[in-house]
């Protein structure tokens, strides 16, 4: 019997869930679940990537024990965040998407390109923490000088497991860099923005293998966790879909992006679907609940 290991990673929580076919249906156990967040350092906050890959690694090794014959393994998380590279080695600190410091860049690039033209071009909602205004930030700090590239948080993860870098699909079009016609990088406002074109390489799309790890594929999934949360939910077209989480995302699956003025005025946003394009909005989550019990009872269970 074939295993496989799906490596899922929220905003405070991550988990390793193994599954397998039996009898026609899809059968799952989670073998491992750690906590995350984001910490505190010199007035921002950051993600700290090393514990990340840390407890990826002790999880795998968890469901390698558990599954001796694990077939592949993939990790999704959270979009837009990413961590900025200088050949191997990693440009610190890794800010976290929740951080305030990009208030001036967003009005920089509006200033640049008009958001309208942003929304009919990309099909991408309005959130202060929209990679192309983290990117900007970078830009104007001087972040982005030496580096040579950047990695999106779960195909950083991936890349410290078999040393393959790559841009996939369904994250990158959450950058707010993707035009949502041709489905490539958007060069025209690349270029607007004076952001490196060096960084925006090909994207690669979910299912292709990226190398191996002690002895197991490492394999692309939809890296965005909506997408790979909707990917995995049996529906009739036009079904709508909620995806819950920190954020919870109400959409649907769309052909074509949808980047009217009708739309931007409702703040929808346009993401990379497995062939589909998510039509879907930002809507309140447990993020509230979540900050609650880090402040109230820390100590408890959510139970």
């Amino acid at each position: 019997m074939k295993h496989y290991l799906a490596i899922d990673i929220g905003a405070t929580s991550g988990r390793h869930i193994v599954g397998w076919m039996e009898q026609d249906q899809v059968k799952t156990q989670e073998v491992y679940r750690f906590e995350n967040g984001m910490k505190e350092e010199n007035g921002h906050l950051v993600s700290d990537i090393e514990y990340l890959v840390e407890q990826v690694k002790k999880g795998i090794a968890l469901a390698k024990k558990a599954f001796p014959n694990l077939v592949s393994l993939s990790i999704d998380t959270w979009a837009v965040d990413y961590v900025l590279m200088e050949g191997d080695k990693e440009i610190l600190p890794v800010y976290a998407y929740r951080d305030s410091r990009c208030q001036e860049s967003i009005s920089q690039v509006h200033f640049l390109i008009p958001f309208e033209t942003l929304y009919e071009r990309t099909g991408i909602q309005f959130q202060p923490f929209n990679t192309i205004y983290q990117l900007y930030w970078d830009l104007k700090m001087g972040r982005l000088d030496r580096a040579t590239d950047y990695l999106m948080m779960p195909t950083y993860l991936m890349y410290r497991l078999c040393n393959k870098k790559v841009h996939e699909y369904t994250n990158e079009t959450t950058t707010g860099l993707i035009n949502a016609k041709t489905g490539t990088y958007d060069l025209e406002i690349i270029d607007d923005l004076s952001l490196p074109k060096r960084f925006f390489q090909e994207t690669v799309k979910p299912g292709t293998i990226l190398g191996e790890y002690e002895g197991i594929k490492v394999v692309l999934c939809a890296t965005h966790d909506t997408a790979s949360a909707v990917e995995g939910i049996p529906m009739i077209d036009n079904q709508p879909y909620i995806s819950s989480g920190t954020w919870s995302l109400l959409g649907i699956k769309t052909a074509k992006p949808i980047t009217n003025s009708i739309s931007r005025i409702a703040n929808f946003s346009n993401e990379g679907g497995v062939g589909y394009n998510r039509y879907q909005k930002n809507i309140m989550g447990m993020w509230v609940v979540n900050c609650l019990k880090e402040e109230l009872c820390p100590d408890q269970t959510f139970d």
